[in-house]
């Protein structure tokens, strides 16, 4: 009779272990789907906090032909990122400019396009890539470049207080004048040939750039 006890309680008590180790096995599994839930969750709205982020950002950029440029990236990283403005870059990698327009500045492009480039005569982009010819390219490249923020609102003021142009220097040390013809503002070199301002105040984080649809060119 003892011993048809004994195996009841241990049977009991087995029966007891199981249905403890059963509510454990519940108890961890029901921990784990929260936890799994709770990263899931936290995960979602880091997404949506970074999606949130894109947005603001987007809203401050100016697209070029689909391609954004940001105002808190620097000339040459948005310029990279476009794909209008191609020849561009190799030609400031050519002429050893990206350190100076990465810089703090402020400067003012105006930065002609790859169809700009391409209305050159025939060649004159692949002769001036040269290595050889690195001083003339920089010399053509810095015409394009001024010292400081000019705001197409800046520029405006300068050419109605100039009486219709204005005149100002670049870092080449040629000067560029500036006038509006057509409601449109146009660029003029030392050639006497004219640039038209295609899109105006690309703000970046050292500087503006103008796109223009010309190379401008500092002597004949």
């Amino acid at each position: 009779m003892k011993f048809i006890k004994s195996i009841g309680i241990i049977a009991m008590t087995a029966s007891l272990l199981m249905v403890s180790c059963k509510d454990e096995a519940a108890e961890k599994e029901a921990e784990q789907m929260k936890m799994e839930q709770e990263m899931a969750e936290k995960e979602a709205d880091s997404l949506k906090m970074m999606e949130e982020e894109k947005m603001k950002r987007d809203a401050t950029a100016v697209v070029i032909n689909g391609d954004m440029m940001y105002p808190d990236m620097t000339i040459v990283e948005n310029a990279s990122t476009s794909k209008d403005l191609t020849t561009l870059v190799a030609a400031v990698k050519a002429a050893g400019l990206v350190e100076t327009l990465s810089s703090e500045g402020p400067f003012t492009v105006f930065a002609p396009t790859n169809d700009a480039f391409s209305a050159l005569p025939e060649g004159t982009v692949e002769t001036l890539l040269k290595p050889e010819n690195k001083a003339t390219l920089s010399g053509i490249l810095t015409y394009h470049v001024v010292s400081g923020n000019i705001m197409a609102g800046d520029l405006l003021k300068m050419i109605e207080e100039g009486k219709g142009k204005t005149t100002f220097a670049t870092v080449n040390g040629v000067t560029l004048t500036a006038m509006v013809v057509d409601g449109k503002v146009m660029i003029k070199d030392a050639t006497g040939a004219t640039a038209t301002v295609a899109i105006a105040d690309v703000k970046q984080s050292n500087g503006v750039v103008h796109v223009v649809d010309k190379v401008l060119l500092p002597s004949k």
